[in-house]
């Protein structure tokens, strides 16, 4: 009865993680309309989250200060590529794609895993996986309603594929990182790096960091900019986090990873309650596809265990199974 009740938990916890981290194009897409560049909101977002997440990030390292320095370097390139680097991918997305569709597209991060440990550890995916990529291009191919009347702006095709290899980076750079390093601190750490290198490279005039601080306009309401920012930072971030470290650690991180591809849903729901956004019928049939071939890819990941060192199984991170978004 005890563990039922605790696998509940972890359901709940796994759900909760997966809807919030869905909220977060819809609170952005409100910034970018009312004049905010996607980078600023990604550093305000991140930036926030970090602040938060900074107390119980202390201790957790209590005894572990040197652990957090010996991985400095690997979270620098966390921070900058699968933090920064696939939030900044997705946000501009979310300018010229519905936010459903960003989403599919940045979770082809999954896919591209695949295809890297191939190329880089020759590591060749079996049927499974093989079955899995096929359904998730070919559902890719009707999510991007090609042969539609109203077309998709390829921009935001070109930076929802950024989003997937920030994504893929996550993934990778997650199962790198010294598993001694408590998992709040990763996260923690690699926002506060991310949001460091944003607003660094945003002073230089390398990026564009505009942002206005009047009223936006939400759910068809005008309200402070300041409500956006707390649920980017708050909702799409702190408590996506925290839910998700608790899921993965009651249900173990590949079984919560599966529920947190929820979050697609989750989002297009969320998009069509706040936005009056929906999918085309042939984009949803392409949306099912891919996320069908993702699912095959978790469930081949499931027959085997890692047998190359550094192999990278996608959400091997307890902190980071949902989406780094």
């Amino acid at each position: 009865m005890q563990t039922q009740r605790s696998a509940g938990v972890g359901l709940g916890l796994a759900l909760l993680s997966a809807a919030t981290f869905g909220t977060s194009g819809t609170f952005a897409r409100s910034l970018i309309e009312a004049g905010w560049s996607a980078e600023a909101a990604v550093a305000a977002r991140v930036g926030t989250a970090a602040l938060i997440l900074a107390v119980p990030t202390v201790i957790a390292l209590r005894g572990k200060w040197h652990v957090l320095r010996r991985n400095l370097g690997s979270l620098g390139v966390f921070g900058l590529l699968a933090v920064a680097g696939a939030q900044v991918g997705f946000f501009n997305a979310v300018r010229y794609l519905p936010i459903g569709v960003a989403l599919l597209l940045e979770y082809l991060g999954i896919i591209l895993v695949v295809f890297w440990m191939w190329a880089r550890h020759g590591q060749r995916p079996r049927r499974l996986t093989l079955a899995g990529s096929a359904a998730a291009m070919l559902g890719l191919f009707f999510v991007l309603d090609l042969t539609g009347s109203g077309g998709i702006d390829p921009v935001g095709v070109l930076w929802g594929l950024f989003a997937a290899m920030g994504l893929a980076a996550y993934f990778v750079l997650s199962a790198r990182v010294d598993d001694r390093l408590p998992s709040v601190a990763m996260a923690s750490s690699g926002m506060a790096i991310g949001a460091v290198v944003l607003l660094a490279l945003g002073a230089s005039g390398a990026l564009p960091l505009r942002a206005t601080f009047g009223d936006v306009t939400f759910a068809g309401e005008r309200m402070s900019w300041l409500v956006p920012i707390v649920g980017l930072s708050l909702v799409a971030a702190v408590i996506s986090y925290v839910s998700g470290i608790g899921a993965a650690r009651i249900l173990g991180a590949r079984l919560s990873s599966f529920v947190g591809l929820t979050e697609v849903l989750f989002a297009v729901l969320i998009a069509w309650l706040f936005l009056d956004e929906l999918p085309v019928p042939v984009q949803v049939l392409g949306g099912v596809l891919m996320i069908g071939g993702v699912v095959l890819v978790r469930v081949d990941e499931l027959r085997s265990a890692p047998s190359v060192p550094g192999e990278v199984v996608p959400a091997a991170e307890p902190a980071l199974a949902g989406q780094g978004r």
